[in-house]
């Protein structure tokens, strides 16, 4: 059987795997060919090592991509897992309807976003893509389908809703939608100096803008300073000069980082100062707004050929204030980080499934090149703040957590391994969990 390097986002490696594309309806069983354990892999955008099997099977899912059914009265979509957000965004948004709940990038496949419960930029108001899942059919390695609802089957669903694809695989799943007027959002950037200044502004924000984040210059410390952006569904109706992003490419991997300590305080300086001047209201498209990062593609290939690692802690908010003061000191004083650093306030809503992200807190999260030991002892002391703070890290953005922190930041971990598909298997789980 041929393998084929595979690499996830983050580029930080490149690993031999075999690969199987799966028909629409996932075919008829999903064995585990020649001894080996299986994984589904949709469009790879998670940056560490959750959609790797290395010497293993992926189950390429992108081919499972149909519209089943659509209620209109209702709001609720079935597709197959296989289906983009971006696809579903475009085709739902001019009839009236949008998904309620998104990550920073809309090319993620329906499968992706249950597997690592993906978050967006409302949290407060909506919670996690799961809170927006109705219900899923899931295809185990026994050949085993279940329809998983919060009626049926409960414990599996709660389990797969950010379980990493290693409950089984998503064959389809039904979605809640959202009314919308039209595709623009009325947005405000608000300029801010130090973290009091963040957290009155995300509390305040709350009750009247559905979408809060701030972008923040990672290298000023203690007394940072970033752009508080905030934003609501406008009722202005569909106008077709809203639609799509202007695109550019990343065409090359350059033989170094481009981000490093000079070009990271030119662009913060120059970031910052482009938001002062733009400072105020306005009416956007929902694509650049929510999805920025889009509009470049391959913007990964920026930080060269030895990749990056993307470093997305949550912490409690009674140690958040603090514990985000000492994490930029460390990443100050380290002189590393990332060109978008973003800092957000989660609501007060607990984790949707046995090892979601979100939960009540605030999160910060940084892009870092990968610099071998410098980094790794970077984050060595991100981490003992993180710990000491209550918090812990994204799966979806990891490659490198030590095990004590997943089982202190995940305890239901115990219980989830009863309910994993002895068939699947990656890279993510064998660090974590054993196998």
């Amino acid at each position: 059987m041929v393998t084929t390097p595979v690499q996830s986002w983050g580029r930080v490696g490149s690993w031999p795997h075999h690969l199987a594309p799966l028909p629409h309806g996932g075919g008829k069983v999903l064995p585990a060919l020649e001894g080996r354990t299986g994984l589904a892999f949709g469009m790879g955008r998670s940056y560490g090592d959750v959609c790797l099997n290395p010497e293993g099977l992926l189950w390429l899912t992108r081919g499972m991509d149909r519209l089943i059914h659509w209620d209109e009265a209702a709001g609720r979509l079935t597709c197959e897992a296989g289906v983009l957000l971006r696809d579903i965004q475009r085709l739902m948004v001019p009839r009236g309807w949008m998904l309620p709940v998104t990550p920073g990038t809309q090319l993620v496949t329906v499968g992706g976003a249950i597997a690592n419960d993906v978050h967006g930029k409302n949290h407060h108001r909506f919670g996690s893509f799961g809170d927006q899942l109705i219900s899923l059919e899931l295809l185990r390695t026994d050949g085993t389908r279940l329809r998983c609802s919060r009626d049926e089957h409960r414990e599996l669903l709660l389990a797969t809703l950010g379980g990493l694809g290693l409950t089984g695989v998503v064959l389809e799943a039904t979605l809640q939608l959202r009314r919308v007027e039209g595709p623009w959002v009325d947005a405000e950037d608000l300029p801010f100096k130090g973290l009091d200044a963040f957290f009155e502004l995300a509390d305040a924000s709350e009750a009247g803008w559905e979408h809060t984040v701030a972008w923040i210059d990672c290298l000023s410390g203690a007394d940072v300073r970033g752009i508080f952006s905030r934003g609501n569904m406008s009722p202005e109706p569909a106008d077709a000069g809203a639609r799509g992003q202007r695109r550019r490419s990343m065409p090359v991997t350059p033989p170094v980082s481009l981000v490093n300590r000079l070009s990271l305080k030119a662009f913060n300086t120059a970031y910052y100062a482009l938001g002062n001047r733009r400072a105020g209201r306005r009416r956007v498209p929902f694509e650049p707004f929510f999805y920025p990062l889009d509009s470049i593609e391959h913007w990964n290939r920026m930080y060269g050929p030895a990749g990056f690692y993307q470093y997305q802690c949550v912490l409690p908010r009674a140690a958040g204030r603090q514990g985000v003061a000492e994490l930029l000191a460390e990443i100050a004083r380290a002189g590393q980080g990332s060109f978008l650093a973003v800092l957000k306030t989660f609501g007060d809503r607990p984790p949707c499934g046995l090892l979601s992200f979100p939960r009540p807190g605030v999160t910060l999260a940084l892009d870092f090149p990968a610099q071998g030991a410098a980094t790794h002892a970077l984050f060595e002391r991100l981490d003992r703040v993180v710990m000491a703070s209550g918090g812990t890290l994204y799966p979806a953005k990891d490659g490198r957590m030590p095990r004590a922190m997943f089982e202190q930041g995940y305890p239901a971990w115990q219980s989830f391994q009863a309910l994993r598909d002895p068939g699947i298997d990656s890279a993510f789980a064998r660090r974590m969990m054993g196998h």
